[in-house]
Protein backbone atom coordinates (compact mmCIF):
# COMPACT_ATOMS: atom_id res chain seq x y z
CA UNK A 1 0.00 0.00 0.00
CA UNK A 2 3.06 2.46 1.07
CA UNK A 3 6.05 2.37 -0.63
CA UNK A 4 8.10 5.03 0.47
CA UNK A 5 8.95 6.90 3.97
CA UNK A 6 7.51 10.19 2.51
CA UNK A 7 4.50 7.94 1.85
CA UNK A 8 4.22 7.10 5.37
CA UNK A 9 4.59 10.43 6.79
CA UNK A 10 1.73 11.88 4.45
CA UNK A 11 -0.63 9.10 5.86
CA UNK A 12 0.21 9.52 9.47
CA UNK A 13 -0.77 13.12 9.08
CA UNK A 14 -3.79 12.35 7.47
CA UNK A 15 -4.47 10.13 10.44
CA UNK A 16 -3.25 12.62 13.12
CA UNK A 17 -5.48 14.92 11.88
CA UNK A 18 -8.64 12.94 12.50
CA UNK A 19 -7.17 11.89 15.60
CA UNK A 20 -6.79 15.47 16.85
CA UNK A 21 -10.18 16.25 15.87
CA UNK A 22 -11.98 13.66 17.47
CA UNK A 23 -9.57 14.03 20.84
CA UNK A 24 -10.42 17.60 21.20
CA UNK A 25 -8.38 17.83 23.68
CA UNK A 26 -5.11 19.69 22.63
CA UNK A 27 -3.14 19.25 25.19
CA UNK A 28 -3.13 15.25 25.60
CA UNK A 29 -2.97 15.25 21.55
CA UNK A 30 0.55 17.49 21.95
CA UNK A 31 2.05 15.20 24.83
CA UNK A 32 1.17 12.24 23.63
CA UNK A 33 0.47 11.81 19.54
CA UNK A 34 2.17 15.00 17.85
CA UNK A 35 5.41 13.27 18.19
CA UNK A 36 4.18 9.74 17.38
CA UNK A 37 5.21 8.59 13.35
CA UNK A 38 4.53 5.19 11.49
CA UNK A 39 7.95 3.53 11.21
CA UNK A 40 6.73 0.63 8.79
CA UNK A 41 4.13 -1.26 7.63
CA UNK A 42 4.05 -5.30 7.01
CA UNK A 43 1.46 -6.69 5.45
CA UNK A 44 -1.57 -6.08 8.00
CA UNK A 45 0.72 -4.48 10.72
CA UNK A 46 1.55 -1.18 11.44
CA UNK A 47 4.32 -0.36 13.66
CA UNK A 48 4.14 3.60 14.78
CA UNK A 49 6.82 4.73 17.33
CA UNK A 50 5.83 6.88 20.30
CA UNK A 51 8.19 10.10 22.18
CA UNK A 52 8.48 7.59 24.94
CA UNK A 53 7.34 4.61 26.61
CA UNK A 54 5.13 6.20 29.14
CA UNK A 55 3.01 7.84 25.39
CA UNK A 56 3.37 4.53 23.97
CA UNK A 57 1.92 2.75 26.96
CA UNK A 58 -1.32 5.26 27.27
CA UNK A 59 -1.70 4.99 23.64
CA UNK A 60 -1.78 1.17 23.80
CA UNK A 61 -4.13 1.19 26.82
CA UNK A 62 -6.94 3.95 26.45
CA UNK A 63 -6.71 5.28 22.74
CA UNK A 64 -6.15 1.99 20.99
CA UNK A 65 -9.83 1.33 20.00
CA UNK A 66 -10.20 5.21 18.89
CA UNK A 67 -6.63 4.95 16.57
CA UNK A 68 -7.62 1.97 15.10
CA UNK A 69 -10.88 2.76 13.96
CA UNK A 70 -9.49 6.47 12.48
CA UNK A 71 -6.80 4.52 11.01
CA UNK A 72 -9.24 1.73 9.27
CA UNK A 73 -10.85 4.82 8.21
CA UNK A 74 -7.89 6.45 6.31
CA UNK A 75 -6.47 3.49 4.86
CA UNK A 76 -9.88 1.17 4.23
CA UNK A 77 -7.91 -1.78 5.56
CA UNK A 78 -7.64 -3.17 9.01
CA UNK A 79 -4.33 -3.14 10.80
CA UNK A 80 -2.94 -4.57 13.78
CA UNK A 81 -1.45 -1.25 15.23
CA UNK A 82 1.54 -1.84 17.42
CA UNK A 83 3.14 1.07 19.66
CA UNK A 84 6.94 0.92 20.73
CA UNK A 85 9.04 3.98 22.17
CA UNK A 86 12.05 5.77 19.55
CA UNK A 87 14.84 3.90 21.88
CA UNK A 88 13.18 0.24 20.42
CA UNK A 89 13.75 1.43 16.95
CA UNK A 90 17.64 0.90 16.00
CA UNK A 91 18.90 4.42 14.57
CA UNK A 92 19.36 3.72 10.67
CA UNK A 93 20.53 8.18 10.88
CA UNK A 94 24.05 8.51 8.87
CA UNK A 95 25.63 11.23 11.54
CA UNK A 96 28.37 13.46 10.60
CA UNK A 97 31.06 13.02 13.27
CA UNK A 98 31.97 15.77 14.73
CA UNK A 99 35.01 16.81 17.50
CA UNK A 100 34.13 16.80 20.68
CA UNK A 101 35.16 19.78 22.86
CA UNK A 102 38.69 18.77 24.43
CA UNK A 103 36.94 19.63 27.89
CA UNK A 104 33.36 18.37 29.71
CA UNK A 105 32.49 16.62 26.19
CA UNK A 106 29.62 15.20 27.90
CA UNK A 107 28.43 18.63 29.14
CA UNK A 108 24.50 19.64 27.93
CA UNK A 109 22.14 21.99 28.68
CA UNK A 110 18.65 19.82 29.82
CA UNK A 111 15.64 21.38 27.52
CA UNK A 112 12.94 20.04 30.02
CA UNK A 113 14.15 22.77 32.95
CA UNK A 114 12.91 26.27 31.38
CA UNK A 115 11.43 28.94 33.62
CA UNK A 116 8.11 28.91 31.82
CA UNK A 117 7.29 24.99 34.13
CA UNK A 118 9.33 26.36 37.44
CA UNK A 119 6.67 26.32 39.62
CA UNK A 120 6.96 29.94 41.89
CA UNK A 121 5.63 30.36 45.28
CA UNK A 122 7.19 32.87 47.86
CA UNK A 123 10.44 30.08 48.85
CA UNK A 124 11.74 30.62 45.08
CA UNK A 125 10.25 33.79 43.71
CA UNK A 126 13.29 36.05 44.53
CA UNK A 127 15.71 33.27 43.05
CA UNK A 128 13.98 32.58 39.62
CA UNK A 129 13.75 36.45 39.57
CA UNK A 130 17.51 37.25 40.03
CA UNK A 131 18.00 33.96 37.58
CA UNK A 132 15.69 35.62 34.66
CA UNK A 133 17.39 39.22 35.37
CA UNK A 134 20.91 37.62 34.87
CA UNK A 135 20.23 35.68 31.86
CA UNK A 136 18.55 38.40 30.24
CA UNK A 137 22.03 40.83 30.86
CA UNK A 138 24.56 38.63 31.80
CA UNK A 139 27.59 39.89 33.03
CA UNK A 140 26.47 43.33 33.40
CA UNK A 141 25.40 42.93 37.29
CA UNK A 142 25.50 40.27 40.38
CA UNK A 143 28.57 38.17 39.29
CA UNK A 144 28.53 35.93 40.51
CA UNK A 145 24.77 34.61 41.26
CA UNK A 146 25.46 32.38 44.11
CA UNK A 147 21.90 30.36 44.83
CA UNK A 148 22.01 28.14 47.86
CA UNK A 149 19.50 25.67 49.50
CA UNK A 150 19.13 22.30 50.14
CA UNK A 151 19.16 19.34 48.04
CA UNK A 152 15.84 19.18 45.70
CA UNK A 153 14.61 22.33 46.12
CA UNK A 154 14.81 24.49 42.44
CA UNK A 155 18.44 24.70 41.76
CA UNK A 156 19.50 22.98 39.70
CA UNK A 157 16.40 23.79 37.48
CA UNK A 158 16.94 27.77 37.42
CA UNK A 159 20.58 26.94 36.28
CA UNK A 160 19.53 24.77 33.09
CA UNK A 161 16.37 27.42 32.69
CA UNK A 162 19.24 30.01 32.45
CA UNK A 163 21.01 27.82 30.06
CA UNK A 164 18.15 27.38 27.80
CA UNK A 165 17.08 30.93 27.68
CA UNK A 166 20.52 32.31 27.04
CA UNK A 167 20.37 29.60 24.32
CA UNK A 168 17.07 30.69 22.98
CA UNK A 169 17.64 34.90 23.24
CA UNK A 170 21.51 34.66 22.55
CA UNK A 171 22.52 32.29 20.32
CA UNK A 172 25.71 33.01 19.53
CA UNK A 173 26.93 33.06 23.41
CA UNK A 174 28.92 29.49 24.76
CA UNK A 175 27.17 28.44 27.38
CA UNK A 176 28.85 25.67 29.62
CA UNK A 177 27.24 23.48 32.67
CA UNK A 178 28.98 21.92 35.13
CA UNK A 179 29.05 19.94 38.21
CA UNK A 180 31.76 20.87 40.63
CA UNK A 181 32.52 16.90 40.13
CA UNK A 182 32.94 17.37 36.35
CA UNK A 183 35.22 20.29 37.05
CA UNK A 184 37.40 18.33 39.72
CA UNK A 185 37.58 15.26 37.13
CA UNK A 186 38.74 17.57 34.19
CA UNK A 187 41.29 19.23 35.91
CA UNK A 188 42.60 15.72 37.01
CA UNK A 189 42.86 14.63 33.42
CA UNK A 190 44.56 17.93 32.78
CA UNK A 191 47.12 18.02 35.34
CA UNK A 192 48.00 14.12 34.79
CA UNK A 193 48.45 15.03 30.97
CA UNK A 194 45.39 13.51 29.16
CA UNK A 195 44.35 16.87 28.41
CA UNK A 196 47.44 18.33 26.49
CA UNK A 197 46.21 19.63 23.16
CA UNK A 198 44.36 22.96 25.18
CA UNK A 199 44.88 25.01 28.77
CA UNK A 200 41.79 24.37 30.77
CA UNK A 201 42.29 28.18 31.14
CA UNK A 202 42.27 28.79 27.86
CA UNK A 203 39.21 26.88 27.46
CA UNK A 204 37.05 28.67 29.85
CA UNK A 205 38.32 32.07 28.35
CA UNK A 206 36.07 30.65 25.40
CA UNK A 207 33.23 30.58 27.71
CA UNK A 208 30.52 33.25 27.66
CA UNK A 209 28.51 32.01 30.78
CA UNK A 210 28.99 29.28 33.12
CA UNK A 211 26.96 27.62 35.16
CA UNK A 212 28.65 25.19 37.96
CA UNK A 213 26.16 22.77 40.22
CA UNK A 214 27.32 21.94 43.94
CA UNK A 215 30.20 24.08 44.22
CA UNK A 216 30.66 22.84 47.94
CA UNK A 217 32.30 20.13 46.66
CA UNK A 218 35.27 21.84 46.33
CA UNK A 219 36.38 22.36 49.21
CA UNK A 220 39.92 20.58 50.54
CA UNK A 221 41.08 20.42 47.27
CA UNK A 222 43.91 23.16 47.63
CA UNK A 223 45.22 22.75 43.80
CA UNK A 224 41.81 22.56 41.94
CA UNK A 225 40.51 25.74 43.89
CA UNK A 226 43.29 27.59 42.85
CA UNK A 227 42.40 26.47 39.59
CA UNK A 228 38.89 27.78 39.85
CA UNK A 229 40.22 31.02 41.66
CA UNK A 230 42.03 31.65 38.02
CA UNK A 231 39.11 30.94 36.07
CA UNK A 232 36.63 32.30 37.88
CA UNK A 233 38.82 35.41 38.29
CA UNK A 234 39.57 35.46 34.35
CA UNK A 235 35.55 35.60 33.29
CA UNK A 236 34.77 38.07 35.56
CA UNK A 237 37.05 40.53 34.65
CA UNK A 238 36.00 40.06 30.96
CA UNK A 239 32.10 40.21 31.88
CA UNK A 240 31.55 36.43 31.44
CA UNK A 241 28.65 35.33 34.28
CA UNK A 242 29.10 32.82 36.56
CA UNK A 243 25.75 31.28 38.48
CA UNK A 244 27.26 28.56 41.17
CA UNK A 245 24.67 26.76 42.97
CA UNK A 246 25.78 25.11 46.96
CA UNK A 247 23.88 23.55 49.73
CA UNK A 248 24.73 26.73 51.77
CA UNK A 249 25.75 30.16 51.92
CA UNK A 250 29.13 30.82 51.02
CA UNK A 251 30.16 31.98 53.99
CA UNK A 252 29.24 28.75 55.73
CA UNK A 253 31.28 26.81 53.30
CA UNK A 254 34.49 24.96 55.15
CA UNK A 255 37.55 24.09 53.49
CA UNK A 256 37.42 26.13 50.95
CA UNK A 257 40.09 29.10 50.64
CA UNK A 258 39.10 32.53 52.35
CA UNK A 259 39.92 33.93 48.63
CA UNK A 260 37.57 31.96 47.14
CA UNK A 261 34.44 32.66 50.12
CA UNK A 262 35.12 36.72 49.25
CA UNK A 263 34.74 36.40 45.85
CA UNK A 264 31.52 34.04 46.15
CA UNK A 265 30.10 36.65 48.48
CA UNK A 266 31.03 39.58 46.27
CA UNK A 267 28.09 39.22 43.90
CA UNK A 268 24.12 37.96 44.69
CA UNK A 269 23.81 35.18 46.93
CA UNK A 270 19.73 34.01 47.60
CA UNK A 271 18.13 31.57 49.29
CA UNK A 272 15.87 28.87 48.22
CA UNK A 273 13.79 28.31 50.79
CA UNK A 274 11.50 24.65 51.47
CA UNK A 275 8.24 25.45 49.30
CA UNK A 276 5.09 25.88 51.25
CA UNK A 277 2.30 23.61 50.72
CA UNK A 278 0.09 25.75 48.39
CA UNK A 279 3.31 26.03 46.27
CA UNK A 280 3.76 22.15 46.51
CA UNK A 281 0.33 21.37 45.72
CA UNK A 282 1.01 23.92 42.25
CA UNK A 283 4.23 21.58 41.24
CA UNK A 284 2.19 18.10 41.39
CA UNK A 285 -0.81 19.74 39.42
CA UNK A 286 1.78 21.02 37.25
CA UNK A 287 3.89 17.89 36.97
CA UNK A 288 0.52 15.86 36.28
CA UNK A 289 -0.61 17.96 33.34
CA UNK A 290 3.17 17.87 31.87
CA UNK A 291 2.71 14.34 31.64
CA UNK A 292 -0.58 14.97 29.96
CA UNK A 293 -3.10 13.93 32.48
CA UNK A 294 -6.34 15.69 33.52
CA UNK A 295 -5.67 16.95 36.78
CA UNK A 296 -9.52 17.05 37.78
CA UNK A 297 -9.02 13.11 37.42
CA UNK A 298 -7.38 13.44 40.96
CA UNK A 299 -9.16 13.76 44.46
CA UNK A 300 -7.38 17.14 46.13
CA UNK A 301 -7.58 14.83 49.32
CA UNK A 302 -4.19 13.04 46.63
CA UNK A 303 -3.10 16.24 46.12
CA UNK A 304 -3.10 17.33 49.86
CA UNK A 305 -1.49 13.87 50.97
CA UNK A 306 0.97 13.71 49.00
CA UNK A 307 1.90 17.62 49.59
CA UNK A 308 2.46 17.08 53.49
CA UNK A 309 3.73 13.64 53.37
CA UNK A 310 6.81 14.07 50.05
CA UNK A 311 7.31 17.86 50.74
CA UNK A 312 10.60 17.58 52.25
CA UNK A 313 12.33 18.70 48.62
CA UNK A 314 10.78 18.58 45.02
CA UNK A 315 12.47 15.39 43.93
CA UNK A 316 11.17 13.19 46.79
CA UNK A 317 7.94 14.92 45.36
CA UNK A 318 8.02 13.89 41.55
CA UNK A 319 9.41 10.52 42.70
CA UNK A 320 6.32 9.76 44.69
CA UNK A 321 3.99 11.02 42.22
CA UNK A 322 5.68 9.20 39.24
CA UNK A 323 5.15 6.13 41.28
CA UNK A 324 1.47 7.01 41.63
CA UNK A 325 1.09 7.74 37.80
CA UNK A 326 2.68 4.30 37.35
CA UNK A 327 0.74 2.32 39.44
CA UNK A 328 -3.02 4.03 38.02
CA UNK A 329 -1.49 3.50 34.74
CA UNK A 330 0.10 0.07 34.62
CA UNK A 331 -1.29 -1.93 37.82
CA UNK A 332 -4.46 -0.69 39.01
CA UNK A 333 -6.19 1.17 35.82
CA UNK A 334 -8.50 4.04 37.08
CA UNK A 335 -10.17 7.15 35.62
CA UNK A 336 -10.15 8.66 39.39
CA UNK A 337 -7.52 8.47 41.71
CA UNK A 338 -9.06 8.92 45.17
CA UNK A 339 -6.75 8.55 48.47
CA UNK A 340 -7.14 5.04 49.31
CA UNK A 341 -5.67 4.15 45.61
CA UNK A 342 -2.73 6.56 46.05
CA UNK A 343 -2.01 5.40 49.16
CA UNK A 344 -1.54 1.57 47.84
CA UNK A 345 0.74 3.39 45.47
CA UNK A 346 3.24 4.49 47.56
CA UNK A 347 2.89 1.95 50.83
CA UNK A 348 6.65 1.16 50.15
CA UNK A 349 7.12 4.86 50.12
CA UNK A 350 6.33 5.56 53.34
CA UNK A 351 7.82 5.63 56.98
CA UNK A 352 6.98 2.44 59.37
CA UNK A 353 4.49 4.64 61.06
CA UNK A 354 2.77 6.11 58.41
CA UNK A 355 2.19 2.55 57.14
CA UNK A 356 0.93 0.99 59.87
CA UNK A 357 -1.60 3.86 60.27
CA UNK A 358 -2.86 4.54 57.04
CA UNK A 359 -2.27 2.00 54.79
CA UNK A 360 -4.07 -0.54 57.54
CA UNK A 361 -6.86 2.36 57.52
CA UNK A 362 -7.01 1.54 54.10
CA UNK A 363 -7.41 -2.14 54.56
CA UNK A 364 -10.41 -1.72 56.58
CA UNK A 365 -11.70 0.86 54.33
CA UNK A 366 -11.94 -1.94 51.72
CA UNK A 367 -12.58 -4.48 53.43
CA UNK A 368 -15.93 -2.52 55.03
CA UNK A 369 -16.44 -2.00 51.56
CA UNK A 370 -16.45 -5.39 50.37
CA UNK A 371 -18.36 -6.56 53.00
CA UNK A 372 -21.22 -3.70 52.47
CA UNK A 373 -21.19 -4.20 48.32
CA UNK A 374 -19.98 0.22 48.79
CA UNK A 375 -17.05 1.08 46.73
CA UNK A 376 -13.64 2.52 49.15
CA UNK A 377 -13.94 5.86 47.15
CA UNK A 378 -18.01 6.23 48.33
CA UNK A 379 -16.79 5.04 51.75
CA UNK A 380 -13.93 7.76 51.75
CA UNK A 381 -16.32 10.52 49.89
CA UNK A 382 -19.30 12.86 50.76
CA UNK A 383 -22.58 10.53 49.64
CA UNK A 384 -24.85 10.16 52.60
CA UNK A 385 -27.33 7.39 51.63
CA UNK A 386 -28.02 5.90 54.77
CA UNK A 387 -26.32 2.57 53.51
CA UNK A 388 -22.95 4.44 52.93
CA UNK A 389 -23.02 5.76 55.95
CA UNK A 390 -23.60 3.37 58.22
CA UNK A 391 -20.35 1.60 56.14
CA UNK A 392 -18.54 5.05 56.94
CA UNK A 393 -19.05 5.19 60.34
CA UNK A 394 -18.27 1.28 60.62
CA UNK A 395 -14.81 1.83 58.89
CA UNK A 396 -14.29 4.96 60.98
CA UNK A 397 -15.02 3.39 64.34
CA UNK A 398 -12.86 0.32 63.43
CA UNK A 399 -10.12 1.92 62.71
CA UNK A 400 -10.24 4.35 65.86
CA UNK A 401 -10.76 1.14 67.98
CA UNK A 402 -8.18 -1.46 66.32
CA UNK A 403 -5.45 1.30 65.59
CA UNK A 404 -6.11 3.90 67.97
CA UNK A 405 -5.33 6.64 65.69
CA UNK A 406 -6.09 10.48 66.28
CA UNK A 407 -9.75 11.42 65.14
CA UNK A 408 -7.97 13.93 62.88
CA UNK A 409 -5.50 12.06 61.30
CA UNK A 410 -8.85 9.22 60.64
CA UNK A 411 -10.43 12.08 59.27
CA UNK A 412 -7.64 12.65 56.97
CA UNK A 413 -7.22 9.14 55.45
CA UNK A 414 -11.38 9.43 54.72
CA UNK A 415 -11.42 11.94 52.26
CA UNK A 416 -9.95 14.65 54.52
CA UNK A 417 -13.23 14.93 57.26
CA UNK A 418 -12.91 17.02 60.02
CA UNK A 419 -12.02 15.30 63.09
CA UNK A 420 -15.53 16.04 65.24
CA UNK A 421 -17.16 14.13 62.05
CA UNK A 422 -14.97 11.16 63.23
CA UNK A 423 -16.00 11.38 66.58
CA UNK A 424 -19.32 11.78 65.60
CA UNK A 425 -19.55 8.94 63.87
CA UNK A 426 -18.19 6.56 66.70
CA UNK A 427 -20.10 7.56 69.27
CA UNK A 428 -23.42 6.91 66.54
CA UNK A 429 -21.65 3.09 66.31
CA UNK A 430 -21.33 2.63 69.68
CA UNK A 431 -24.84 3.77 71.07
CA UNK A 432 -26.42 1.31 68.17
CA UNK A 433 -24.34 -1.37 69.19
CA UNK A 434 -26.54 -1.13 72.41
CA UNK A 435 -29.19 -2.00 71.05
CA UNK A 436 -28.90 -3.73 67.37
CA UNK A 437 -27.70 -7.37 67.27
CA UNK A 438 -27.13 -7.69 63.34
CA UNK A 439 -24.50 -4.61 64.01
CA UNK A 440 -22.53 -5.97 66.64
CA UNK A 441 -22.63 -9.35 64.66
CA UNK A 442 -21.29 -7.47 61.83
CA UNK A 443 -18.64 -5.86 63.82
CA UNK A 444 -17.32 -9.36 65.07
CA UNK A 445 -17.38 -10.75 61.58
CA UNK A 446 -15.18 -7.79 59.86
CA UNK A 447 -12.67 -7.80 62.59
CA UNK A 448 -12.42 -11.57 62.05
CA UNK A 449 -11.83 -10.44 58.25
CA UNK A 450 -9.24 -8.12 59.53
CA UNK A 451 -7.93 -10.96 61.58
CA UNK A 452 -8.11 -9.37 64.85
Amino acid sequence: MVSSVSELVQLWERILSRIRDRLKDQRIFDSFFADSYIHRIDGDSMLVVASTELAANLLTSRYISMISEVVSEVTQSNFKITFVQKSDIPSTKIEKVQEKPTFFANSFINPKFTFDNFVVGASNLEAKQAALMIASNPGTMFNPLFLYSASGLGKTHLLHAMGNYIKEHLPASKVLYITTDDFVDEFIKYVHGDKDSESLKDFFKGIDFLLVDDIQFLADKPKTEEMFFHIFNALVNINKQIVLTSDRHPTELKGLESRLVSRFSSGLAINIAKPDLETRKDILLSKIEANGLEVERFDEEVITFFAERFGDNIRELEGALNRLLFYIINIKKTDYVSLPIALESVQSLVSVNDTKSKLDAVRIINVVGDYYNITPAQITGRMRKAEVALARHIAMYLTRNLLDLPFKQIGQVFGGKDHSTVINACDKVEEQLKTSPDLAQAIVQLEKQLKV
